[in-house]
């Protein structure tokens, strides 16, 4: 039972950084290679503000950051390139992501950190006849809260509204008024800062190194593709599928741990193309 709770946080967690990526592709339609790196630039930041303001600090000034980061991203690389060729912009994102590498690993160097959890949530609580870190326990908590804002956002607010619709025929959209260029930065905004959040929260689950955003962005797009590319349902379903798929191969079939997503993957494309709950729901 701890195992599979095991599986819950990593999906969680998987959820957290994947969602970002549904907003931008829902969106711009890009294929952001990039928000591996954003997501390591977030956690290496939250680390250095929390070297000295805390956790709750360094977290809400990586989110802060990589959202400001997120409306330059939108305004001088997605925009320009939103009529080129979508293979161009995938290479522009991909070389970003090596460049984040580079900036990372001369600002912090190349050693391994660490980050230890807030004081409030570093014990242990008694669960299944084990004990089971608070810490793991909050990650689920704010990947379900992250979902449920997300929800209510789309689906009852004016703004929400019109995401949706850009999503579907940006066009016409347009037509009726609606700003489409600033939905996409709020939106884009909004997606870099989930990056950021994840980074924080996977500070003190993974060690922080310039090549996990490298890493972890490869599971994301598996959970992207298996969700069906633009929906949150999906994208929420297929996190937590992964997760446990990853945390009990792992456990169980170590050796073949690491191809178990992609087997699965390949079988939901091959069974139903348009992922497990279709694009756009």
């Amino acid at each position: 039972m701890i195992q599979i709770i095991n599986g819950l946080v990593y999906g969680s967690f998987l959820y957290l950084l994947s969602v970002g990526l549904v907003l931008i592709f829902g969106l711009r339609r890009v294929t952001n290679f990039a928000h591996g790196g954003l997501f390591m630039l977030g956690a290496y930041i939250s680390y250095a503000v929390a070297a000295y303001l805390g956790f709750w600090t360094g977290m809400v000034v990586s989110v802060v950051a990589l959202a400001a980061l997120g409306v330059l991203l939108d305004r001088f690389v997605f925009r320009p390139l939103a009529h080129e060729d979508a293979i161009v912009t995938l290479l522009v994102t991909f070389g970003l992501l090596f460049v984040v590498e580079d900036l990372v690993r001369t600002i912090w160097g190349k050693d391994f950190l660490t980050v230890a959890p807030p004081q409030i949530l570093s014990g242990v609580v008694p669960m299944f006849g084990a004990t089971f870190p608070v810490y793991r326990l909050f990650v689920i908590a704010v990947a379900l809260a992250v979902a449920a804002g997300l929800a209510i956002w789309l689906r009852s607010s004016r703004v929400g509204l019109y995401v949706r619709a850009s999503s579907v025929d940006p066009v016409t959209t347009g037509m009726q008024g609606v700003d489409t260029d600033r939905l996409s930065a709020l939106v884009v905004a909004i997606g870099t800062g989930l990056a950021g959040l994840s980074g924080t929260i996977a500070g003190p689950l993974l060690a922080l190194s310039s090549s996990m955003g490298g890493y972890i962005i490869i599971d994301c797009f598996v959970v992207v593709v298996t969700g069906g590319l633009t929906s949150f349902t999906g994208v929420f379903i297929a996190a937590l599928l992964i997760g446990q798929v990853h945390n009990l191969g792992i456990v169980f079939v170590p050796e073949l741990a690491s191809m178990l997503p992609l087997a699965i993957m390949a079988l939901v494309l091959t069974l139903r193309p348009q992922g497990l709950a279709g694009a756009g729901k």
